[in-house]
């Protein structure tokens, strides 16, 4: 086995990956990826994953990425092998994901004759992707190169906004080699190119936006991204402001300012109508609520949304200024500069509404001794450890830990919710805890969880603390809360939307070596949560619910929540 072009290319990108600060690589077999994936192999300094489904491998680098603000590699061969990446590619775009998604190629003679495996792969994912490179085939000639797109490649990623790189290489027979001389890097080990984001925030802006909102009757709302929590509810005390805190945005901690049950509280008409504020500071990504959505466009307040990476978080329109900076740097500065409604009934009125929507939630969900998707939620919350992450999936269980989950001292929450998809969430949770070492468990549907089954191959024997929750009411749940579950006659409803599957996630957890337990009683969700929790490897809690009575508990627990409020 001789030395190659490409055996000295793919190790020049290792190489100036680890410079760069990359530690993980998810790799899927197949030929044509022969010299990276040897490649990442051979350097011992780089974790390496290997996955049989390319599409899983690529929700496994999203969680890796979610959960470290570092991109991971994830290689495929060529082929459909590549385009399985794309859903993966789309949700690290949305959601600002770093990744660097590598493909193999066959080289350019076997393009456009037929040859097996290849399709076209430029700009294969569009515009989904930071930065797109095909430096072709690798030739000695060409070297002085490498170590600038390898660089180049990580700091696109790593953004701002950060989100995935495609670099599609093609390769050449022999795929086996061994690298020669490796160009040389710069001094102590320093990446070829690093990237510089300034940090401080404009003393200009920050007039700007203490000018809108002092003195004022106003709310915070946290969403993924919102910055420093402490920051952000030194600004709350300060401005005597409640922060309405989405469970991604690491600002649901117990406190004075925390407003948890902000969806069940504007669900409340009369208390709506009374709390509408002067000025919304928005920080970061916005909520799932569509209740709060709506509330905030209605509201008539002066908007203000403040963004790390300058994405423009305004679905419904009315942001009035748009800020590039870092939330929480913006928040710790304004916390001297501003009164707002501090020394008013404000804040206070807010902080009471909070507690009595908890204490009725608590006694609402104390009534019903089967277990229910809020209760699921609520309890998921409550039992998981300091330092723990919950993956939570789109549709149903991520509103419920949303708008039911409490308060929580030390709890990182993690949602693909750059599109929103369903897809990859037990592959991103697997991701997560790769990137430990704290527990992480995943809050997850029955339809979510087959939609990812594969992402539980190899599983078991990774080495990784995981759990997983599986809400099972046998089909689409979140559907019957849509105007189809009413305009649509129920036979149909439920063979497009309801969708029931009758397959048992414990049959296919077990397929795969993942020890399993099925609860049907509220009371023994969490003991049985805590217990997978701890049992150190992977676990899966089958939750059984009542798809067609689960509506119905939602109003119940949102007419308690009126209640306790009366007319306020």
């Amino acid at each position: 086995m001789g030395t190659t072009a490409a055996a000295t290319f793919c190790a020049t990108l290792v190489d100036e990956w680890l410079r760069a600060g990359v530690t993980e690589a998810v790799v899927s077999p197949g030929s044509r990826s022969t010299p990276l994936a040897l490649a990442l192999a051979a350097d011992g300094r780089l974790r390496l994953h290997v996955h049989h489904d390319e599409r899983s491998a690529a929700f496994v680098a999203v969680g890796l990425g979610a959960a470290s603000g570092r991109p991971a590699v994830v290689l495929t061969t060529s082929g459909t092998a590549a385009v399985e990446l794309h859903p993966a590619v789309v949700e690290a775009d949305q959601a600002g994901v770093p990744m660097l998604a590598c493909t193999a190629d066959r080289p350019p003679e076997l393009h456009d004759v037929g040859g097996p495996q290849t399709v076209d792969q430029v700009h294969l994912f569009g515009r989904a992707v930071r930065w797109f490179a095909d430096p072709g085939v690798p030739v000695a000639a060409a070297s002085g190169a490498w170590r600038s797109m390898a660089a180049r490649a990580v700091a696109e990623a790593c953004g701002p906004p950060a989100g995935p790189v495609h670099l599609n290489l093609p390769f050449c027979d022999p795929l086996v080699g061994e690298p020669g001389p490796l160009p040389e890097g710069r001094p102590a080990g320093r990446p070829w190119h690093e990237r510089v984001v300034e940090a401080a925030v404009d003393p200009a802006l920050l007039d700007a936006v203490a000018a809108t909102v002092d003195g004022v009757r106003g709310v915070i709302v946290a969403g993924a991204g919102a910055g420093e929590p402490v920051a952000v509810h030194a600004l709350a005390s300060a401005a005597g402001w409640p922060v309405l805190a989405d469970p991604r945005s690491g600002c649901r901690v117990p406190g004075p300012s925390t407003v948890a049950a902000f969806d069940a509280l504007l669900r409340h008409e009369p208390f709506a109508a009374d709390h509408r504020p002067d000025v919304v500071l928005r920080l970061g990504a916005p909520p799932a609520s569509k209740v709060l959505a709506q509330w905030l466009a209605a509201s008539g307040a002066r908007q203000v949304a403040i963004s790390a990476d300058g994405r423009w978080w305004d679905p419904e329109r009315t942001a009035a200024l748009v800020v590039r900076a870092d939330p929480g740097a913006v928040c710790r500065a304004l916390a001297g500069r501003v009164e707002g409604a501090a020394g008013t009934p404000w804040p206070a009125r807010w902080s009471r509404a909070e507690r009595l929507a908890q204490e009725a939630l608590d006694a609402a969900m104390g009534h019903h001794a089967e277990a229910t998707e809020p209760a699921c939620a609520r309890a998921v919350v409550d039992v998981l450890p300091g330092g723990a992450t919950l993956v939570v999936s789109s549709s149903m269980p991520v509103r419920d830990v949303e708008w039911y989950g409490r308060p929580h001292p030390d709890l990182r929450v993690v949602a693909n919710r750059g599109a929103n998809g369903i897809d990859g969430v037990t592959s991103t949770a697997v991701g997560v805890a790769l990137a430990g070492p704290a527990p992480t468990l995943a809050l997850v549907g029955d339809v979510a969880f087959l939609h990812d089954a594969n992402g539980l191959l190899g599983a078991v024997s990774r080495g990784i603390d995981l759990a997983l929750v599986v809400v099972d009411n046998d089909g689409g749940g979140i559907f019957s809360f849509l105007p189809q579950a009413t305009a649509v006659p129920p036979d149909r409803f439920e063979r497009l939307f309801g969708t029931p599957h009758g397959v048992d996630p414990c049959l296919v957890a077990a397929a795969h070596g993942v020890a399993s337990v099925t609860v049907d009683r509220a009371a023994d969700v969490g003991p049985a949560v805590a217990d997978a929790i701890g049992a150190g490897s992977v676990r899966l809690v089958r939750v059984r619910t009542d798809r067609a009575d689960n509506v119905a508990v939602h109003d119940r627990l949102h007419a308690a929540v009126g209640a306790a409020l009366g007319g306020r």
